[in-house]
């Protein structure tokens, strides 16, 4: 596997959390830096030898934006 992607929220209590999209890895972090250090944590965790570790983390950034129309 050369890629792996994450889709990435703001959590409502502060923060930011991400899952993996095929894979069974969810993560979360106080800021972007501190996801991403959790986010090569989770990986090495879940899977079983360095040859299955993906090369690329691509992070897909989700945000909602509320407005009135008035």
């Amino acid at each position: 596997m050369c890629e792996i992607i994450f889709i990435v929220e703001k959590d409502i209590e502060g923060g930011f959390c991400a899952h993996a999209l095929n894979h069974s890895i969810i993560t979360e972090g106080e800021d972007l830096a501190e996801l991403k250090l959790n986010i090569k944590d989770a990986i090495r965790c879940h899977f079983d030898n360095d040859e299955e570790v993906p090369k690329i983390i691509r992070l897909h950034m989700v945000t909602e934006e509320v407005f009135s129309y008035a």
